[in-house]
């Protein structure tokens, strides 16, 4: 029941995905179980490839999150977090409101024992044909220099596990390669960063190197990141409005990669954009399958004993 166009694009975004998964591997509907199957024989697809359970609620987008997640119990993200935190499911994934999908992974499920805050990350497209990371991109505005060599662990550990980077390269977001450089958070992190055993810390990265491949992690405070990601949007935007199109910033389109997940909690989380298209649900839910398979928490969890 998630995002602008819910029930059709998330249920259409679903149909696509379920053509792609293995067929031992199973996707949840939560939500308006009869408005589901409905788009599901209208497609003239099978209804009985697809679980799903029933819900009585929505938590709208106008919604206050806090207030919601308490209030509407009966709803398809209360409901995916109670499945999701008693194993019932592998991944819970969502493109309703975002807030309250922090607010069930802070809340619900809680974070991973260790892990100070949190964060979310978006994929950047490299000019050389991979990808690189950036986090946080949204949670945390504000930072102190431990939460950013967390960062850069959880953003180290989602680079080699779920995109098979081996030994990824961890950089910080700053205003010049020395280490004298930028303000005083990037300073004190980046003499916490240098010479770590957790992390490849290569130094500091500038904001016009973050799609070459000098970094595959980089590391900032989600209010930076979150600035970052925009430009990135609407630089795509731009493009597709002025007709030029070029394979490589084609890379830029977020239905590609659906959807982000949140990272240094105990279970697979993933927050959609509230404008997904079918596409975006399909991208999202294979990113789900992928995050599956990594078993990132449990990673996470041995990283921070």
């Amino acid at each position: 029941m998630g995002g602008d166009y819910a029930p059709e694009a998330t249920v259409l975004g679903a149909i696509q995905a379920r053509r792609e998964f293995p067929k031992d591997h199973q996707i949840t509907l939560i939500g308006d179980s009869d408005a589901a199957k409905e788009i599901i024989k209208r497609e003239a697809y099978d209804v009985s490839l697809f679980e799903f359970i029933h819900t009585t609620e929505v938590i709208e987008m106008a919604d206050h999150a806090t207030k919601a997640m308490r209030k509407k119990q009966n709803s398809s993200i209360s409901i995916g977090f109670q499945l999701l935190g008693e194993k019932k499911l592998d991944v819970f994934a969502s493109a309703g409101n975002s807030g309250a999908m922090l607010i069930g992974s802070m809340f619900s499920i809680r974070p991973i024992g260790g892990v100070i805050r949190p964060c979310i990350t978006s994929v950047l497209p490299k000019e050389s044909g991979g990808v690189g990371v950036i986090l946080d991109v949204g949670i945390n505005a504000d930072c102190k220099p431990d939460v950013l060599y967390q960062f850069a662990i959880l953003g180290s550990l989602y680079a080699e596990f779920v995109f098979n980077i081996k030994n990824p390269k961890v950089g910080l977001l700053n205003i010049g390669e020395e280490k004298e450089k930028g303000n005083l958070l990037t300073q004190a992190s980046h003499q916490l960063m240098a010479g770590s055993e957790d992390f490849n810390f290569i130094g500091n990265v500038e904001g016009r190197e973050i799609f070459e491949d000098k970094a595959d992690v980089i590391v900032c405070d989600g209010f930076t990141g979150n600035v970052i990601l925009k430009e990135a949007e609407a630089f795509y935007t731009l493009l597709r409005k002025r007709g030029l199109m070029d394979e490589y910033f084609d890379r830029f389109n977020y239905e590609i990669y659906g959807g982000t997940p949140v990272l240094g909690v105990n279970g697979n989380v993933l927050i959609g954009h509230g404008i997904s298209s079918p596409k975006a649900i399909k991208n999202m839910l294979l990113l789900g399958l992928d995050l599956a398979e990594a078993d990132l928490p449990n990673k996470i969890k041995k990283a921070f004993k």
